[in-house]
């Protein structure tokens, strides 16, 4: 066999090899792309702000965690709750494959919810949890779930029956209601605060009494 010929063979080979990705990883990859381009600049300031107050272990957090097919890879992210930044900061790890948008939460290795059924034997399909099945998610339907404060809602069993029914239309549903609850409750808490500000008397005109309003009603 010719050089030539051997390369076309071997360049079949890796053509035949290859797989398309999943919806679900082009879903990752183009809207987990575009969250961080918008994202950049917020967590460019976080990172600036965190670094100036000099905070110990420094700006990132650096954790195990077990990921697709049980591997682990290392959690970073920034040191702060503040605007959500923490998660944002893991986008990263949604363009780089580590993580999904939407799956069960990222699990340290010695977590017992890791382990496989007891009951299954080596080598057997119970014996290879589901968990290593999914990659985990930068938010899911464990955390959606969770606000509702409903005492069915366990954790586990959410994240088992996303296991079963996951799809590129839940996990849009579960992407939308993620940033519908936040806003809602933005929103909310702006209008709390402009009913405040807002005195029962302040649209009456000045020199406006009450006790005159009190004795117009009375002599009617």
């Amino acid at each position: 066999m010719t050089a030539e010929a051997a390369k076309g063979t071997r360049a079949r080979t890796r053509l035949g090899d290859w797989e398309p990705p999943s919806a679900k990883r082009v879903l990752d990859l183009t809207l987990g792309s575009a969250l961080l381009a918008l994202a950049s600049p917020l967590l460019g300031a976080g990172a600036l702000a965190l670094a100036a107050r000099r905070p110990p272990g420094g700006v990132l957090t650096r954790s195990p965690r077990i990921g697709l097919d049980g591997r682990v890879f290392v959690l970073c992210s920034l040191r702060t709750r503040r605007l959500r930044l923490d998660l944002l900061s893991r986008l990263p790890h949604v363009v780089r494959g580590d993580l999904s948008l939407v799956g069960p939460e990222p699990l340290p290795p010695d977590d017992g919810r890791n382990r496989a059924d007891p009951a299954g034997t080596p080598g057997s399909p119970a014996a290879r949890h589901w968990r290593q099945e999914l990659k985990p998610g930068l938010t899911g339907l464990t955390q959606v779930r969770s606000r509702s404060g409903m005492p069915w809602d366990e954790p586990a069993l959410l994240d088992q029956h996303y296991a079963e029914h996951h799809g590129v239309g839940l996990d849009l549903a579960i992407l939308a209601s993620a940033v519908h609850v936040p806003l809602r409750g933005a929103v909310r808490g702006l209008a709390r605060r402009g009913k405040a500000h807002l005195s029962d008397t302040d649209h009456r005109l000045s020199g406006y009494s009450t006790v005159e309003e009190v004795g117009s009603v009375s002599t009617d």
